[in-house]
């Protein structure tokens, strides 16, 4: 129970350092929420979306699942969590940005590319399943990928699979297309603690750069 009481110390640190110093801003967040960017990330314990964007509370609409996947409009089924939570981001709050966000060393993704590491867990293999189509795309790569490689291209792949997939539905499809609404693709490298967004002109993932002046995403 040591790391439970870890947590109820964090809550006290939390409310002595920031919720009673800053109390007009936490009084605000009480009656409504206003963010306008939600990101779907993993729901790894070393990919914190809010710590990695530099957001306050209030900022980010998140959620979180296996390997950050969006399942396609034929795929899902209801009742579905993460489709309820983007439903309720887009047509509640307005969200005028959706982020999904991959990072390196993602056990789901390990569990697509090595099916025999969860052959046993039927929830795992039916939801990482919905990445399948970045697996199919390593076919196509040359026979001297190392493993570091291939994986690190299904991980990608797979942001890039969720982002397709957002607009199988209508009403997301609409909006992109309106300009309302639009959808970036961005992937944490672990160990180097580099993030990388993807660019449709250059068809790969680069670097971010660092933008004067601007914290956090957009």
């Amino acid at each position: 129970m040591e790391n439970f009481h870890q947590l109820l110390a964090g809550f006290h640190h939390f409310k002595q350092k920031y919720f009673l110093k800053e109390r007009d801003f936490f009084e605000s967040l009480e009656k409504q929420q206003n963010p306008k960017t939600l990101v779907i990330s993993c729901c790894d314990s070393r990919v914190d979306p809010a710590l990695l964007l530099n957001c306050k509370p209030g900022e980010l609409f998140v959620i979180r699942n296996v390997a950050a996947l969006v399942p396609d409009v034929s795929q899902v089924k209801a009742p579905s969590s993460v489709m309820a939570a983007i439903e309720y981001g887009v047509k509640h709050l307005n969200i005028e940005h959706i982020v999904v966000l991959g990072h390196s060393n993602c056990g789901g993704i390990h569990g697509l590319i090595e099916p025999a590491s969860i052959a046993s867990e039927t929830y795992i293999q039916d939801w990482v399943a919905i990445a399948s189509p970045a697996l199919e795309m390593l076919k196509n790569l040359t026979a001297d990928e190392t493993h570091i490689c291939r994986t690190r291209h299904c991980e990608e792949g797979a942001v890039l699979v969720s982002l397709d997939n957002l607009l199988s539905y209508p009403w997301i499809y609409e909006r992109v297309e309106q300009g309302t609404l639009k959808l970036h693709a961005l992937y944490y490298d672990l160990r180097e603690g580099e993030l990388f967004r993807f660019s449709p002109d250059r068809e790969d993932f680069l670097p971010l750069k660092r933008v004067p002046g601007e914290n956090h995403l957009p």
